[in-house]
């Protein structure tokens, strides 16, 4: 019988006493015990993958934080301790002189009788439990990154830039964590072939070079006294008897702060602040848990789906636990009319389905390959689920059945699928088998990105699927042929001169933009370029009207690309890295190059693609008064898509969604397109709208300041204007953002710039104070995180110079 004060509940079969539940843990919010068990019981899906099988020492919180604590009743907890239940699974760690036994928290019984406990912080090691119980190889590694006096989580956004950069080299993802406390966490998955101190070693020595390079804002060793204005780069907590607090775990602050993981977008967005308790569940619910990267593979399958969906909301089935292996060979292709129609196709493999989104669904015979867009795996009683998912959750419209059945698979990898697909005689494939090949493109660099090809069936009469297709293909009625689409509807060639300038596009935000009738699309990192292919010939323009042809030679071949057709195409010209991602600091390597020397030299190292995205001639005929959709089709059906030519494909989902995609391929945003928009020539237009991640703005350089230790003598600060109705108005200066190779190109520019008066009408004394001047010719671009009241870039960083644009045409962009 509970006493006063108690509820005794059952928890995964396990009975455990709640006391106290109205105590106050958090006196500035008043957070209760019951709230903090709440909450390590919603958020339980997501933390334990991170903290289970490792031993879990936690921080307890008797009496609450703040002034209710009691001297004593803080403590740090290594040992399980005689009061623990004993359904609690532990493991022990020998040590020379004693033993230690730890909880496992793996399971929602374990992770509530700890909040009962008042373990407001949960803390583990980097490495989990062998089988055999012993301390196994690191699974991930961890830099803390924690301010010193002075500074805070402004300064540790451009430390974890840094480190971003250089884990990116070693080839490891990295997944950013705000701590909950003062910093910021990053994390990098490791294939647990190397030793704790292997792993504690490299970090170690990350930490000192990167403390090297940026002397003045990194700091590696632990002394406090030498933090002060700094960053400490704490590499050690990647020692095996290390701990750091896990992903989700509340933190004892004077406020229930989280440990929680972030995107990208989200880190270097300028708003970036420390996440509550009671805002976790929605942020994971809105792009669900982004520190999946981390997990082991092998781990819940479906854990993406789940975290996308609420049960009590949507009509689809949420099954609780993870799937079973199975052996069914079963498929089905689901009419979905979300925000924009699309199909669903589903293959059952490994206990769940393995999905795609298919925005112009499966090709019929002789069609062009279509995009396939690879999604989270499905649990398998989607398969017969047709109904209305509500609007406002993840999915929102119509799904129908459009064809299902039984598939022979003839290859299933991680990279290609190739299966034939035997549907019902009335469904949506037409009754006869169905030869489908899925192939991993990596279009874009986003691993997303797959195409579905319609193959060709063998006929042969010894092959019983050949037999089933030749059957069935006598028996099915006659389809009606595709409406050809073409080279043949094009008009007959004219000739034209008629030059362009680009449309340009209005800043827009994810709460203003249209929800309906709109078309997303990446909004890549690159510049701006026109392509006037005339006569088999190709030019390449600017946005301020330079050509550019021979800076970008790997597009000579466009007019191979059209068919012998004409056109003036409109697009953007990206450098990639090695694995396909857009790099726009790469990119700055070519973009002021016109030699031919010059540009095969540096063309090896910083390869270019050109995305197109619009069509405004055509064989002489004017494009531009056609409706955006009716531009994007004839794009399509002229340019053959392929290698370092690409028309990427639209986003077949919400603005919210395509958001998200964006971050993960480290993009600037998105652009959000009215289908019925002409296009306006050289005007800027709300029928484009480009709704951001992160804040950027283009500035023209107006002077700098000489730099200090190791950039005395040359650049240590730009000033930065934007022309106004009076003059060239001052907006702040940059000093971060650059690298060494920047630093001689821009000192030597500034040089070759320089004048003895300012350009700027209204810069602060104490700027102008050591100021060098130079004539306000060079355009560049900042990131930064908000305007303040007087007008100033807060926390610029240099991204680089736009000699594709002139200082007329720099608006501040609100």
């Amino acid at each position: 019988m509970a006493k006063k004060n108690e509820q005794i509940v059952q928890v995964e079969g396990h009975r455990l006493t709640l006391s106290n539940l109205d105590k106050v843990m958090y006196p500035e919010t008043g957070t209760t015990k019951g709230d903090v068990i709440r909450y390590y019981t919603e958020v339980a899906p997501y933390l334990l993958p991170y903290a289970s099988g490792r031993p879990v020492t936690r921080k307890r919180w008797v009496n609450g934080v703040g002034e209710a604590s009691k001297p004593g009743m803080v403590f740090f907890q290594k040992d399980l301790g005689d009061g623990a239940p004993d359904w609690v699974p532990r493991q022990v760690i020998h040590h020379k002189d004693h033993d230690n036994t730890y909880p496992l928290a793996g399971d929602v019984a374990t992770l509530t009788w700890l909040a009962q406990i008042a373990a407001l912080e949960l803390h583990v090691p980097q490495w989990r439990f062998t089988d055999a119980g012993q301390p196994g190889n690191p699974d991930r590694m961890v830099l803390d990154l924690d301010p010193g006096e002075g500074v805070g989580l402004p300064e540790c956004v451009e430390v974890a830039k840094l480190v971003r950069a250089i884990l990116d080299d070693m080839g490891l993802s990295s997944v950013p964590v705000t701590s909950g406390s003062k910093g910021i966490h990053l994390y990098a998955a490791l294939d647990g072939a190397s030793t704790s101190d292997q792993v504690s070693q490299t970090a170690h020595e990350l930490a000192r070079s990167l403390e090297a390079d940026h002397p003045d804002l990194i700091i590696s060793t632990m002394k406090k006294a030498d933090r002060r204005g700094k960053v400490m780069l704490d590499w050690s907590q990647n020692n095996a008897s290390k701990t750091t607090v896990t992903p989700y775990s509340l933190r004892g602050r004077s406020r229930p702060y989280v440990a929680m993981p972030r995107t990208w977008g989200e880190i270097t967005s300028g708003r970036l602040r420390q996440i509550e308790l009671h805002e976790v569940m929605g942020l994971i619910k809105k792009r669900g848990d982004v520190a999946e990267p981390l997990l082991p593979r092998g781990a819940d399958k479906l854990a993406t789906y789940r975290s996308k969906r609420d049960a009590g909301k949507t009509p689809e089935p949420v099954p609780e636990g993870e799937p079973h292996p199975g052996t069914g060979h079963s498929f089905v292709i689901q009419k979905h009319a979300a925000s924009r129609l699309h199909y669903d196709f589903r293959l059952e493999h490994d206990g769940v389905l393995v999905s795609w989104a298919l925005p112009k669904g499966v090709p019929e015979p002789g069609e062009k390959n279509h995009l396939a867009v690879h999604v989270e795996d499905h649990p398998l009683e989607y398969a017969k689920f047709a109904g209305d998912i509500p609007k406002g959750e993840y999915g929102g419209g119509h799904v129908d059945i459009w064809d299902h059945g039984e598939y022979d698979a003839e290859k299933f990898r991680d990279d290609e699928v190739i299966a034939v697909l035997h549907g019902q005689p009335h469904g949506g494939l037409g009754g006869g088998p169905v030869k489908v090949a899925l192939i991993a493109t990596h279009q874009g660099g986003d691993e997303k990105n797959w195409l579905i090809h319609r193959m060709r069936l063998a006929h042969n009469s010894d092959d019983p699927v050949g037999r089933r297709a030749r059957d069935a293909e006598r028996a099915a009625p006659a389809r009606p042929k595709p409406r050809k689409t073409g080279g043949s509807q094009h008009p007959s060639p004219k000739k034209s001169k008629r030059e362009y300038k680009p449309m340009l596009a209005t800043l827009g935000s994810e709460r203003t933009v249209p929800e309906d009738d709109i078309a997303v699309e990446m909004k890549w990192d690159g510049v701006r370029v026109l392509a006037y292919v005339r006569d088999g010939k190709t030019r390449l323009v600017s946005r301020n009207g330079i050509d550019i042809t021979t800076t970008y030679p790997e597009f000579g071949s466009l007019a191979e690309r059209l068919g012998g057709h004409d056109a003036v195409l409109d697009g953007e010209v990206i450098g990639v890295d090695e694995r396909g991602i857009p790099d726009f600091g790469l990119l700055q390597q070519r973009m002021r190059l016109t030699k031919p020397a010059d540009v095969a030299r540096v063309a090896k190292d910083v390869p270019v693609k050109f995305m197109l995205f619009d069509l405004l001639e055509l064989d002489g005929r004017d494009m531009t008064g056609e409706r955006y959709d009716e531009r994007r089709r004839m794009l399509e059906e002229s340019v053959r898509s392929e290698n370092d030519v690409l028309v990427p494909p639209e986003f077949d989902g919400t603005v919210a969604e395509g958001l998200e995609r964006a971050r993960e391929l480290r993009l600037e945003g998105v652009m959000v397109k009215d289908p019925s928009a002409p296009y306006r020539v050289g005007k800027r237009s709300e029928g484009w709208l480009k709704v951001k991640l992160h804040r950027t703005q283009e500035v023209v350089v107006a002077g700098w300041r000489p730099g200090n230790g190791r950039r005395a003598g040359s650049v240590g600060s730009l000033l930065l204007g934007i022309p106004g109705k009076d003059g060239l108005h001052y907006v702040g200066r940059v000093g971060t953002g650059f690298n060494d190779r920047v630093l001689d190109e821009l000192t030597a520019l500034a040089k070759k710039q320089a004048r003895k008066t300012t350009p700027l009408v209204d810069v602060p004394r104490a700027d102008a104070s050591d100021a060098r001047w130079m004539s306000p010719t060079l355009v560049g671009e900042v990131e930064f995180a908000e305007w303040t009241r007087d007008g100033r870039l807060r926390q610029p960083s240099w991204r680089g110079l736009r000699p594709d644009k002139s200082p007329s045409e720099v608006v501040r962009e609100s």
